[in-house]
């Protein structure tokens, strides 16, 4: 259904920077966006993200570099005018119109003929599941169903990218998950390229084929939501992306990290580090083990107590913390879980392989992204 420019690559960012009251927002962003992805834009309050979905759409004007759309360099083209469309969280359709009316209306402004835009907005209709209520008023319709037609009018002039600003922030979770199947399914079906912009990383890692990790206005990482997750470029991207165990070391002689937990076995070191820079060795809890038999010599067996277990549904989360003061979590299926029966105040060991351990550049990471212990 969707005709596309043959053109390989859908959206380009070359150099972007953007300023707002002197103060830098966007700095040397550079992007390539290949046609039929689907990429996620991440990132803490204030990153960008929203900044540069915006500069794609043509709502801000960068203050250097340029903005490609299908080859064609855009930078200078109003926002009506680019092969763009955005969908954003709220629903933004016409109260006085029929579903089928609001689908149908960008071929409407484009002079698309009645016949040809009806039939166009009824194949929208049934691509979202929605093909039996198009008579029917928005006000009429769940907040997941409103979506799905703000979606489906914004598809309606097959743009070459479609912009999707926290597009399901204001639906309950249930709600949510259905959506994101959806939205991954039509774009699938479609072959269309989705920019998707969401402060919820199990929504983009669930939806996306790369992500995009925003920082101060820049790019810190982009890669397949795998890559991303397993081997993050430092620390603050690490843990960022997920919840990570920390511990604090220093690189020693012959490349061995040692902490006050004794010498910690890593598979990854950063390359960067020297002989006596600090370390942080970061381990994801789903690797992390709690075992009840007492520690035994050699790297990665650590002496704990437990701290809380709690289930979450298929899951069991361990928290446990050394003598030190050192806590660590541990994320185990309940079916599975040797530790199931253990409560509060048991002693045990806390392990992991070297091949779950990455030591990145020890930097100041804020309160908001460190684990509570």
């Amino acid at each position: 259904m969707l005709m596309q420019s043959p053109h390989p690559v859908a959206v380009a960012l070359r150099g972007v920077a953007k300023s707002f009251g002197g103060e830098r927002v966007i700095s040397g962003l550079s992007l390539e966006v290949p046609r039929g992805e689907f990429l996620a834009i991440v990132g803490p309050s204030g990153s960008g993200k929203t900044t540069a979905m915006r500069i794609i759409g043509g709502f801000e004007a960068p203050d250097e570099g340029s903005v490609w759309i299908s080859g064609e360099n855009v930078t200078a083209v109003p926002a009506e005018r680019r092969d763009v469309n955005t969908v954003f969280q709220s629903y933004a359709l016409f109260p006085h119109m029929s579903v089928l009316e609001n689908v149908a209306y960008g071929p409407r402004m484009r002079g698309v003929g009645r016949s040809a835009r009806r039939k166009k907005a009824g194949e929208l209709l049934e691509l979202v599941r929605l093909s039996d209520v198009g008579d029917r008023k928005p006000n009429q319709l769940s907040g997941g169903m409103q979506q799905r037609v703000a979606l489906a009018r914004a598809l309606a002039n097959e743009p070459a990218v479609l912009l999707l600003d926290e597009p399901l922030g204001a639906l309950d979770r249930k709600l949510r998950e259905e959506m994101q199947r959806e939205l991954r399914r039509i774009q699938l079906e479609l072959g269309a390229t989705f920019i998707y912009i969401t402060h919820d990383q199990e929504e983009a890692f669930g939806m996306a084929d790369r992500l995009a990790v925003m920082r101060r206005g820049g790019f810190e990482q982009i890669g397949d939501p795998a890559t991303i997750y397993d081997r993050p470029v430092n620390a603050w991207t690490a843990l960022f992306v997920g919840s990570a165990n920390q511990i604090r070391a220093t690189l020693g002689e012959g490349g061995a990290l040692l902490s006050d937990l004794g010498p910690v076995a890593a598979s990854h070191v950063d390359p960067t580090l020297k002989s006596g820079n600090p370390a942080l060795v970061i381990v994801r809890p789903e690797e992390t083990r709690f075992l009840r038999a007492a520690p035994e010599a050699g790297p990665n067996r650590f002496a704990a107590r437990i701290v809380d277990a709690v289930a979450l549904g298929p899951s069991l989360r361990l928290r446990a913390v050394t003598a030190g003061g050192i806590a660590f979590e541990s994320v185990e299926r309940r079916a599975t879980s040797d530790g199931i029966d253990l409560a509060a105040g048991d002693a045990i060991t806390v392990t992991f392989s070297p091949e779950a351990a990455r030591a990145y550049r020890d930097e100041p990471v804020p309160n908001s992204l460190r684990p509570s212990s």
